[in-house]
């Protein structure tokens, strides 16, 4: 039989990104989400992966970085993607060197504007706004060792009125999230079969 490519979504917030990939992909032939990362134990995400029926798995900080905990449990898993859909934490050397080109990114704005350490969700937005910016999106691309700096795997795009605030600014950055996120990520997956 045939696995599919199994993915670990990692997530640190509401998980509306991780429910919508969750969704996607229980439509396709392609991959199939089979763990939940998340490292903020109040996290509404949690709850999502109960609801979903997919198993999850809360880490701290501590044994994020522990090379040893993690990667035993991802490869006992036989996990072949990271999907980081609002997950917060540095993503340490060792799990980029286990899944290269795996790891995959989704940041709510036009890299490289306004990306880095601390730059994600409204702040992302306030910068967007305070800049008098006339458009900005979403950037998903591979991880590296820095924040929001890996290759680019696409960019969605849309328009800021003058009138838009930070809510409907982030209702814009959904609808793209929504849209392209599961798209891009199973677009990388088809393409590493063929490498």
């Amino acid at each position: 039989m045939n696995m599919l490519p199994r993915i670990a979504i990692f997530v640190s917030g509401s998980g509306s990104n991780a429910e919508n990939i969750i969704d996607y992909f229980r439509k396709t032939q392609t991959a199939e989400v089979t763990l939940i990362v998340c490292n903020n134990p109040s996290a509404y995400a949690l709850q999502r992966a109960t609801k979903l029926q997919v198993p999850a798995l809360l880490i701290d900080k501590k044994t994020f970085r522990e090379k040893e905990t993690l990667l035993e449990i991802l490869q006992a898993q036989h996990i072949d993607w990271i999907i980081l859909a609002g997950f917060l934490l540095l993503v340490p050397p060792y799990l980029l060197a286990a899944f290269p080109q795996r790891v995959i990114n989704l940041h709510p704005a036009l890299l490289p504007k306004f990306g880095g350490k601390g730059m994600y969700g409204r702040q992302v937005h306030e910068a967007v706004i305070a800049h008098g910016e006339t458009e900005t999106g979403i950037t998903i691309h591979y991880a590296n060792e820095h924040y929001d700096e890996g290759l680019i795997i696409l960019q969605a795009r849309c328009e800021v009125n003058p009138t838009d605030t930070l809510d409907t600014i982030a209702e814009k950055i959904h609808q793209l999230e929504y849209t392209h996120f599961p798209e891009a990520i199973e677009q990388a997956i088809q393409n590493a079969k063929h490498l």
